[in-house]
């Protein structure tokens, strides 16, 4: 039989609650650069979901989660000499993107409810990891990440933004209006 059908996916390395980064450093399951790199791959899974639940921007979804494993790489690497390249023309690609869909839709002056049809919840929901996703790469301390990084994990919860609201009116939804 072959190698690689007889290799098991489990290493018993990780049931002391240690993991192994990119750059090699043992590091323990709650280190924050660790607790990052799950934000990043819980973010992928749920653009992954997205992506299937709303067909029309798959591409552009896929696309993000190539981004991301790309920065999953840059975050676990721990050192800026690894030749991961990962810059501005990545986050002027979203905002391209993004101009593009807010063009298709009505101006926002007010607050929403996240989601009205199961597409724009499953595109809202992504969002929302994308912020969490930020907010703990944004609080890594040295080697801190390249500022690109920060800046596309912004730019890609405004895209799920619009996308979502998109979503919604490709369903014939209207979205509701946060009243205090």
């Amino acid at each position: 039989m072959d190698d690689a059908m007889t290799a098991k996916l489990y290493t018993k390395k990780g049931d002391g609650g240690k993991t192994s980064l990119f750059s090699g450093r043992r590091a323990e399951k709650f280190d924050p650069r660790v607790a990052a790199v799950g934000d990043l791959d819980e973010l992928s899974a749920s653009i992954g979901l997205a992506r299937v639940a709303y067909p029309p921007a798959s591409e552009l979804l896929r696309s993000a989660q190539r981004a991301l494993y790309t920065i999953s790489a840059i975050v676990s690497a721990e050192d800026r000499s690894v030749d991961m390249r990962f810059d501005e023309t990545e986050v002027g690609a979203l905002e391209i993107e993004i101009d593009r869909a807010s063009a298709e839709l009505p101006e926002l002056r007010e607050f929403i409810f996240p989601g009205e049809a199961e597409q724009s919840c499953r595109l809202h929901m992504a969002r929302a990891v994308a912020r969490r996703a930020e907010r703990g790469i944004s609080a890594l301390t040295e080697p801190i990440p390249p500022e690109s990084v920060l800046a596309y994990l912004n730019r890609l919860s405004d895209l799920l933004f619009v996308l979502a609201r998109q979503a919604d009116q490709s369903q014939g939804q209207s979205e509701t209006i946060l009243r205090a």
